[in-house]
């Protein structure tokens, strides 16, 4: 069994950290348990020399990297790190009469169908411009080309119900699968829920029913790596991967968000500070009650519109999931300051080097050897693991806020293991 994290992003894209480099990947990829990481960005071309030049060729479809270009981790979670050919593209394009705004997720078997793939989107738009290109044209188009060019390749929605750049997006999506891939709609095994919806909101959709739910980082720094991941139970290559995702055979379900962190979880008016509850934007008629501005409608208040099943509904197929809380938020909570100050990530660290990897700590560790080091924290991964924390849904682009010891304006959650 391992965790794969198929969507991150490399230096080379917009608003980026530039740690994002190969090597400082697989340091945090070890850190945080993940034994899958995506390269992100394989369209760009300067991105794509580095992993020619930086990673090793298994021969299966995926690459390890190079001796020379480690980095040291603790002991304790030192582990060979995979990686698959990965990028992210963005369509804008007009549809039905709409403007649609489209993210796709590719993965693919080797440099050359990269090569292709790669030589087929340059003549449509600029590749150098940014890791993940924006091109003019419609994301059934780019899955039909991508398909012809690399057949074992693969093609999946992103973040599936984010407002602006999403295939059930408020803002620019569509109401099904098919009113954007139309006849090739069958070739579409996967989407990725994000990080403003779990499964169970998923599963409220039953055309969704063949489809798995992956869910990955979309990383753009090294320490939010992992934030999200897949389970599987296959052998470590691109076919056993792909064919998982295809069949649902070996793949073992999610790490998730809790989705109410995600940025869009509520709707809301990030420049007014109003964050309002679906029956809320009903009631103010889907405007701002401060500027009078349409609110942009989040993720919870889309699935509730094209959902054809209750809250709660669970489907025979459903696969486990376990949501998580950043285990450096964690210990920030715990020390009553901010998660980005040196004292939290010594912490970190220390906890790491003690106990092993983030995963490790935050769904395996026994509790009792938790609690040897500290007993808040024992106390603190129990109610986590459990689903008992309170929240603050995140709205129009601003973080959701979950806590495990602190008052919310929501009731507890119940997550499902």
């Amino acid at each position: 069994m391992f965790y794969a994290d198929l969507h991150i992003h490399s230096k080379f894209s917009r608003a980026t950290s530039k740690d994002m480099n190969l090597e400082t990947i697989e340091q945090w990829a070890q850190i945080k348990g993940i034994q899958l990481m995506a390269t992100g960005d394989f369209t760009h071309p300067a991105w794509l020399k580095e992993i020619e030049n930086k990673l090793n060729d298994e021969g299966n479809g995926l690459f390890t990297l190079k001796n020379e270009y480690r980095l040291d981790v603790p002991v304790s979670c030192k582990r060979e790190i995979f990686f698959i050919l990965s990028a992210e593209i963005s369509c804008i394009y007009q549809k039905n009469g709409k403007l649609r705004k489209i993210h796709l997720v590719i993965l693919s078997p080797s440099i050359k169908d990269v090569l292709k793939i790669n030589h087929a989107l340059s003549r449509i738009g600029n590749l150098s411009s940014d890791g993940r290109p924006i091109l003019g044209i419609d994301a059934k188009e780019v899955m039909k080309m991508i398909l012809e060019l690399s057949p074992q390749s693969m093609v999946i929605p992103a973040h599936a119900w984010t407002p602006h750049f999403s295939i059930f997006g408020s803002q620019s999506g569509f109401d099904t699968l098919e009113e954007c891939f139309e006849e090739l709609s069958p070739y579409v095994y996967a989407i990725e829920t994000g990080l403003s919806s779990d499964p169970p909101m998923n599963w409220r959709l039953s055309r969704l029913d063949r489809i798995i739910l992956v869910s990955n980082s979309d990383a753009h720094s090294p320490a939010k790596i992992g934030r999200e991941a897949n389970i599987f139970d296959t052998q470590l290559s691109y076919d056993a991967i792909t064919e998982a995702i295809r069949t649902g055979k070996g793949f073992l379900g999610t790490v998730e968000f809790f989705p109410q962190e995600g940025k869009y979880h509520y709707d809301g008016h990030r420049a007014c500070g109003v964050r309002l509850s679906p029956e809320e934007t009903i009631k103010a008629s889907y405007l701002c009650p401060v500027c009078g501005k349409k609110l942009t409608v989040g993720v919870m208040h889309r699935v509730e519109v094209i959902a054809d099943r209750p809250a709660g509904f669970i489907p025979s197929h459903a696969l486990p999931y376990h949501s998580i809380v950043p285990l450096i938020e964690v210990i920030g909570e715990i020390n009553h300051s901010s998660s980005n100050t040196k004292k939290v990530f010594t912490t970190y660290m220390n906890l790491i080097s003690k106990l092993g990897d983030e995963y490790n700590i935050l769904l395996h560790k026994k509790l009792n050897d938790i609690g040897a080091l500290d007993s808040q924290l024992r106390d603190a991964i129990e109610r986590m693991r459990s689903g008992r924390v309170t929240v603050e849904p995140g709205y129009d682009g601003e973080y959701g806020k979950i806590k495990i010891f602190g008052n919310s304006i929501e009731k507890e959650q119940t997550t499902l293991f």
